[in-house]
């Protein structure tokens, strides 16, 4: 599937792609509208309904993953909801693997993601990831998500990576259309990001299931 040879550097996701998602899909699609719904005496209808609402007017931007923004949009202490709930974190079966793989090649590996970086820290000290990467950035720290082309000039600019040598692998059709067409030289998609749900389907990229397939 891969042309390792022409691959220097491998920017990866974290939330469905090196991490279950699962976790985050109970967090927000369930334990946030529950603790709504108790907090303002409303039934859990309603509290979807705001939280969809809501989730739907910032799609695509950085509010959308940060922390903080939902503690003032909600008046909930989101940070210590994650924090109480950091059990349900998991790693994805074939992340160690591939990314022991990684560094046996040779290759460079970066975590990109726009969670915001408390949620970052969290989950670094549940996973023990840290020390399998060579980089670790949140989008937060440049400003924009990686749905904008204005982050993937900034991290290119912050690391010197060589984008037409660099893969990516995401599990957002979105967000891999976007580095895509800003320059990355291989994009990735991941069908099955949320162990709880049936596998998605990739329009526009190649897709994997399984990273020890490409090892």
């Amino acid at each position: 599937m891969l042309n390792w040879s022409e691959i220097d550097t491998v920017l990866l996701d974290m939330d469905g792609t090196l991490l279950d998602l699962a976790f985050d899909r109970h967090f927000w699609l369930e334990h946030v509208p529950e603790q709504l719904s108790q907090q303002r005496d409303i039934t859990r209808a309603a509290a979807d309904a705001i939280i969809t609402e809501k989730y739907q007017a910032v799609a695509h931007t950085l509010n959308w993953y940060c922390l903080d923004y939902w503690a003032e949009a909600l008046s909930m202490d989101i940070r210590a909801m994650t924090w109480g709930m950091r059990s349900r974190i998991r790693l994805r079966d074939d992340t160690l693997p591939f990314l022991q793989a990684l560094r046996r090649a040779g290759k460079s590996t970066i975590l990109l993601t726009n969670a915001h970086p408390f949620n970052l820290d969290v989950k670094l000290a549940q996973t023990g990831l840290a020390p399998h990467l060579d980089l670790l950035l949140s989008t937060h720290t440049f400003g924009y998500p990686k749905e904008d082309p204005r982050l993937w000039q900034a991290v290119q600019q912050h690391t010197g990576f060589s984008a037409p040598r660099a893969l990516f692998i995401d599990d957002s059709e979105v967000i891999l259309d976007t580095a895509k067409r800003w320059g990355i030289g291989e994009c990735l998609g991941v069908k099955n990001p949320d162990s709880g749900r049936p596998e998605q389907i990739f329009q526009r990229h190649r897709a994997t299931d399984d990273y020890r397939t490409l090892i």
